[in-house]
């Protein structure tokens, strides 16, 4: 069980309604028992001062990321609908980073992907860790072999000692075995699984 204080920050990665809710786009089976795992962290980091924040998908209705524009998925969590917004049992009571809003790929909470150039942008995350002193994540959320390894692997590379909660993720396994690999990826870059 995570230890919670000033220098901690639990980060809930895109429990949005698209990915949590069997109606949702791009289902994450199991999603939905995500929000009660996050509310049950959230309690004990409210007790101290530790800092909330959530990402979340933010995409226009056209995007290279989406299958009918050239991409890979389903369209998904488009700015301002009902599968863009969080998971209705999810508590949000912190501060949110959005991606994806441009149209580049936000699978990290800390950064964007030019789909075209390959480029890769910060998103506010580091900034708010930063200001706050934080030097740990406690990370829970969707799905677990994208967003949930893509933003562990940031934050460790960028020298922030991660906790991600086993009870508090699901995988896509878009390809089997994938939820598997991205287990062993974070691990390898020094992220504890707990």
């Amino acid at each position: 069980m995570p230890i919670y204080d000033e220098r901690t920050a639990l980060l809930i990665v895109d429990v949005q309604n698209d990915f949590a809710d069997p109606r949702g786009s791009l289902y994450v089976a199991g999603g939905e028992h995500v929000p009660a795992v996050a509310n049950a962290e959230l309690r004990q980091a409210l007790e101290t001062r530790t800092f909330i924040v959530y990402t979340q998908d933010w995409h226009p209705e056209h995007t290279p990321h989406f299958a009918v524009d050239g991409g890979i998925w389903p369209v998904h969590c488009v700015h301002d609908t009902w599968g863009a917004a969080f998971h209705p049992d999810l508590r949000v009571e912190g501060e949110i980073v959005r991606k994806g809003s441009d149209g580049r790929d936000g699978y990290s909470g800390f950064s964007v992907r030019d789909p075209k150039s390959g480029e890769t942008y910060p998103t506010l995350l580091e900034q708010l860790l930063r200001e706050r002193g934080v030097e740990r994540l406690v990370i829970c959320g969707l799905a677990t072999d994208y967003c949930v390894v893509e933003t562990t692997s940031d934050a460790r590379m960028l020298g922030f000692a991660v906790e991600v909660l086993a009870d508090g993720i699901r995988a896509v396994d878009l390809h089997e075995g994938d939820a598997e690999r991205a287990l062993r990826r974070m691990r390898d870059a020094g992220a504890e699984i707990v």
